[in-house]
């Protein structure tokens, strides 16, 4: 027996560590592919060992890595939609990891095939449920209003978003309300991403990077909101050339300048490059004499957005970026409304590393924005609504051969106020909140023969609240055939904020944040509530069908469960103390809690070949509220952005 113990425990050992010294003996390639003419990253190029099963697509950043391979000789191949093939010899030895970054140049050759062949790719190797990846060429294909191409004229006619341009460009989406949506740029949250006047949104179109809209089943990387997410990337400045651009329509005006503060001379050299850009509306004074037909008066709609970047990228790929902005809109006169504006600021940094020896991707990100509304209106009524705050992260991505783990940990703390006056009424309200908010996250993405599953689990901490929220998710796509595959995406959702107008006003020109609120009634149906969260449960179901090499057919059915909301409550008549005994609390609190759920199907389709574009969408929705009235009757009711049926048909040509 004593004997043999020794053997036993080596044996152990060697079982535990088999998989490690395994792994030694295998090498990794990586690196970063740039577009020549602009130093951006080329994202979505493929990159693989011919005659082998190893390969890989781009990310945003332009990185690429290729794990677990056999050493060897081998040819690695770049491709792009446009641009040159790269075909270069590599020898791998045991453990090694090299860095092989390239700058493409661009064809004359026009290749439709690379281009299918990257979304198919893609579609085969991702779970991509609930998500429309948005570029500026999509952006330009949509027509547009007043001769710019913007986002939020685009988002108008994605499956599932509901969009009330005629109330301030607030966007709803498979039945969550505005509040619900978090919209993030440069890994910084942007409080309000659309001007009053509704055509127009925040964001410079000839910026953007990539825009990715999860309009529902989002995975754990993401926290803090219950319906929705738009996560936009905005690009580098050129890192080879100064360039800009100017233009003017009867809406307004934009410009933009970028270029090199340092050139980047090869792949492998560092760089530093700078990107400006301003939008702005001088519609107040052409829109009386081009739209009079439309008001008279004139339309007092003005807005003014500055960006601007600053990116030093170093010779491996690792770069860190400063960036801030300022936006602000106004409203003077108009309708009920004597004043109304908002203005929003902020600023951050973000980087990426990568790490000398460890086949890891390293993201991270701090940064601080503040937005500022006012209203007044004829009827005596006053408004104001502020929230300031700071969101840090970092981000974690190990690439394990076709498989992948990524987890993180994200910092978040705000500062609210809130202020309502009604002067015939001597109601006031007057709320001010210190919040802070903790995620941590982790997600796994497997490919198992014809199964993509990507589980994971984020793990909320609202410390005003005192409040710890666990949140599993998980998404699967499985591969019928090559043209066909199923998938499905669900997860539970909570938050804090909640909106400074109730769901059941019809025109919300004012967008207002509350956080954390406390002044919420202690039952709900004849029961103790037992959080004061804003909690929702998502289930998708779809399907993918490419019907042939220039269409794509998409269908999802959707439910979201809310089994708690909170909302402004319009039934209060005395303030806390004031109140004579008996009072229901109904009258008396700031908040009401509400239930509810939403459900429906969204299909679109696609056609893009050549100079014809078409997209075709079809969304059918229900969505159903229910609250708690004066007399403790449950009362059930459907807001205003309960659309059964919505239709949108996109056809354009591009003439030369």
């Amino acid at each position: 027996m004593k004997t043999t113990q020794p053997n036993f425990n080596i044996f152990l050992i060697f079982i535990l560590l088999f998989p490690f010294i395994l792994n030694a003996q295998e090498a990794t390639v990586r690196g970063f592919v740039y577009e020549e003419g602009s130093g951006e990253p080329a994202i979505f190029s493929n990159v693989y060992l011919q005659g082998t099963t190893y390969g890989a697509s781009t990310d945003n950043n332009g990185y690429y890595l290729i794990s677990r391979i056999p050493p060897g000789e081998y040819l690695l191949i770049v491709t792009y939609l446009g641009f040159d093939t790269i075909q270069i010899p590599v020898t791998l030895q045991p453990s090694m990891i090299i860095n092989k970054n390239f700058s493409l140049k661009e064809s004359s050759i026009k290749l439709e095939t690379v281009e299918i062949n990257a979304e198919r790719i893609e579609a085969r190797t991702e779970t991509k449920t609930s998500v429309v990846k948005i570029t500026p060429k999509d952006i330009k294909q949509i027509p547009s209003v007043g001769g710019q191409a913007d986002f939020a004229q685009y988002l108008q006619v994605v499956p599932g978003v509901i969009f009330t341009g005629d109330q301030g460009g607030q966007f709803y989406v498979r039945g969550g309300s505005p509040i619900q949506n978090k919209v993030i740029l440069d890994g910084m949250t942007i409080y309000n991403p659309f001007h009053s006047i509704g055509l127009f949104s925040v964001l410079e179109t000839d910026v953007i990077r990539s825009a990715d809209v999860y309009t529902g089943g989002f995975n754990a990387e993401y926290g803090g909101r219950i319906s929705s997410i738009m996560d936009i990337t905005y690009k580098d400045g050129n890192k080879k050339r100064f360039s800009g651009a100017v233009g003017a329509s009867t809406f307004g005006a934009r410009a933009l300048l970028e270029g090199p503060l340092s050139k980047q001379k090869s792949p492998e050299s560092g760089s530093v490059s700078f990107i400006l850009s301003y939008k702005g509306s001088y519609l107040e004074q052409t829109s009386k004499s081009l739209y009079s037909y439309v008001d008279e008066d004139g339309l007092p709609f003005n807005f003014n957005d500055f960006y601007g970047k600053i990116s030093l990228n170093s010779g491996n790929g690792s770069k860190v970026s400063f960036f801030g902005f300022s936006f602000n809109d106004k409203v003077n006169n108009y309708n009920a409304i004597s004043s109304y504006g908002w203005n929003s600021f902020g600023g951050g940094v973000n980087f990426v590393v990568i790490p000398g020896k460890s086949p890891i991707l390293i993201e991270g990100v701090f940064a601080y924005s503040q937005y500022e509304s006012n209203i007044s209106s004829t009827a005596l009524n006053q408004k104001r609504s502020l929230i300031n705050g700071f969101n840090g992260g970092l981000d974690f991505t190990y690439f394990l051969g076709k498989n992948s783990l990524k987890y993180g940990v994200e910092l978040e703390g705000y500062r609210t106020e809130y202020e309502f006056s009604m002067i015939t009424g001597g109601r006031k309200t007057n709320l001010t909140e210190n919040t802070t908010q903790l995620g941590l996250y982790v997600k796994y993405k497997a490919i198992v023969g014809k199964f993509i599953i990507e589980p994971g689990f984020r793990l909320q901490w609202y410390a005003s609240l005192s409040e710890i929220s666990p949140e599993p998710r998980l998404s699967i796509k499985y591969n019928v055939t090559d043209r066909f595959r199923l998938k499905f995406a669900g997860g539970m959702y909570t938050q804090n904020f909640i909106a400074a107008t109730s769901d059941r006003d019809v025109v919300n020109l004012f967008y207002g944040f509350l956080s954390g609120p406390e002044n919420l009634p202690s039952t709900y149906d004849g029961k103790d509530l037992k959080t004061k969260l804003q909690k929702s449960d998502h289930l998708i179901l779809g399907t993918e069908i490419d019907l042939g090499r220039y269409i794509n057919l998409n269908i999802e059915g959707y439910y979201k469960y809310y089994p708690q909301l909170t909302n402004i409550n319009r039934f209060k008549l005395f303030n806390e103390g004031d109140a004579p005994p008996g009072t229901p609390e109904t009258q008396v609190k700031d908040f009401i809690v509400e239930k509810g759920d939403a459900y429906g199907l969204d299909l679109s389709m696609q056609y893009d070949y050549k100079k014809i574009y078409m997209w075709f969408v079809y969304s059918l929705g229900f969505v159903h509220r229910e609250y708690e009235n004066v007399q403790g009757e449950l009362v059930t009711y459907t807001p205003h952005f309960d659309r059964r049926h919505n239709i949108n048909v996109i056809f354009s040509y591009v003439t030369g």
